[in-house]
């Protein structure tokens, strides 16, 4: 088993891939670049990170579609420890958004208990400021952001404040989207 690294100084690298997640998660659109590590095949870079920052033995992971290999088991196993879930009980999930959907799949909260919904992390080819507008907290006035389905995830926002969560990554770049935040055409 040929394992990649994970951060190479972790407390530091850690404190800074956090902080930019939640600079992004409270800035939704803002397209961040995180400290590039060396990545299983097929994560990003940015996708690794996130799961080292945000994931542990305690977090239930679901892997969707390509992402669900043996390279990847074995780092998550062995950087993390998380345990594998099905998509219902995952507290996080990889994949590309074709093999993540249909979103009614993860947790999505309830009215008492909003935060126990999932954080789809979805893996894209690339991040774009441009395509649907988004209103609403942490944006001063609109941002655009290229999203996958449009309608998908209008549907995920009239939810609020039940949905999931999106963490969208491409190479070493993450652009958030909570479900808190209001999707317009494109």
């Amino acid at each position: 088993m040929q394992l990649t690294t994970g951060f190479s100084n972790p407390p530091i690298d850690a404190a800074r891939a956090f902080r930019l997640v939640l600079d992004a998660m409270a800035h939704p659109a803002r397209i961040v670049d995180l400290p590039e590590i060396d990545a299983p095949a097929p994560c990003s870079p940015a996708a690794a990170t996130v799961l080292l920052t945000l994931v542990d033995d305690t977090t239930p992971l679901h892997l969707a579609g390509a992402y669900d290999c043996d390279t990847v088991r074995d780092w998550v196993g062995f950087h993390l420890g998380a345990p594998l879930a099905s998509p219902q009980d995952a507290a996080f999930a990889l994949g590309t958004w074709d093999a993540l959907g249909p979103l009614d799949r993860f947790a999505q909260g309830n009215a008492h208990y909003p935060d126990r919904s999932a954080t789809l992390i979805v893996d894209s080819s690339e991040l774009r400021n441009s395509g649907a507008r988004l209103t609403g907290p942490g944006i001063k006035t609109e941002a655009f952001l290229a999203l996958p389905d449009i309608a998908a995830l209008q549907g995920n926002a009239a939810q609020f404040p039940r949905g999931v969560d999106f963490l969208f990554t491409s190479g070493a770049q993450l652009a958030a989207l909570p479900r808190s935040t209001q999707i317009g055409g494109a």
